[in-house]
């Protein structure tokens, strides 16, 4: 069956790092575009980056660009996020998604549980 699960969320300090990663399982990795979305208490759900199923090309939203990267490695199913320069506006549940984007695989979209992050001192 599908599954995508997040980890490596935790406590970190302000200027502090954190890498989260997502194991996919049960569909054809290489065949969906990744992306990492955040979502704080009482706030919609946002967009933090996003990588390629293909050429692995990235975007990232505005308040992110410059302090987090987002990767993938099709070889182990993983994409991950690399997350420097913590602010305390970083708190937030992170959500790995996947979305189809050839052939057959398209309009299928899959979603983890999330991994909580916090920055605090």
């Amino acid at each position: 069956q599908v599954q995508v699960v997040e980890s490596g969320g935790g406590l970190v300090h302000p200027g502090g790092s954190l890498r989260l990663s997502c194991a996919a399982s049960g569909f054809t990795f290489s065949s969906y575009a990744m992306s990492w979305y955040r979502q704080a208490p009482g706030k919609e759900r946002l967009l933090v980056a996003r990588i390629t199923s293909a050429s692995g090309s990235t975007n990232y939203a505005d308040s992110v660009k410059g302090r987090f990267t987002i990767s993938r490695d099709n070889a182990k199913n993983a994409v991950y996020l690399k997350m420097n320069s913590l602010k305390p506006e970083d708190t937030a549940v992170y959500y790995c998604k996947a979305r189809g984007v050839t052939g057959a695989t398209i309009g299928n979209v899959y979603w983890g549980q999330g991994t909580q992050v916090t920055v605090s001192s």
